[in-house]
C-alpha cells in the first residue's frame, strides 16, 4: 500500500511524494495532478519537473521524427510493405 507525505507549508501548489510498495517514490504535482516516479525523491522530482516543463510548452520540437527515431535506435520491426496504405 502506498503512503503519501506532504510538508505542512505546501499549499495547493505543492508536490506530494508517495512511497510505493516496491520501494520507488512517486512525485505528484498537486495543481496539475501529473506524476512521475523514480528510485529516490530527487529522481522522481527531476522526472516530474521534466513533465511539467513539457506540459508548459518547453523542450525542443522534433523537426524530423524519422531522424529522431533513427538517432535513438528504435526499430518497429515492421516492414513498411506489410502496412496497409493508410498506415504508411
Amino acid at each position: 500500500m502506498a503512503s503519501a507525505t506532504r510538508r505542512e507549508d505546501d499549499g495547493p501548489d505543492g508536490v506530494e511524494f508517495i512511497s510505493e510498495s516496491d520501494g520507488t517514490v512517486t512525485a505528484r504535482d498537486l495543481e496539475t495532478g501529473l506524476a512521475r516516479g523514480g528510485e529516490t525523491r530527487a529522481e522522481a522530482l527531476t522526472q516530474l519537473a521534466e513533465v511539467l516543463t513539457l506540459k508548459a510548452g518547453g523542450g525542443e520540437p522534433i523537426e524530423d521524427p524519422d531522424v529522431f527515431i533513427d538517432e535513438i535506435g528504435v526499430d518497429s520491426g515492421i516492414d513498411d510493405s506489410e502496412l496497409t496504405e493508410f498506415m504508411r
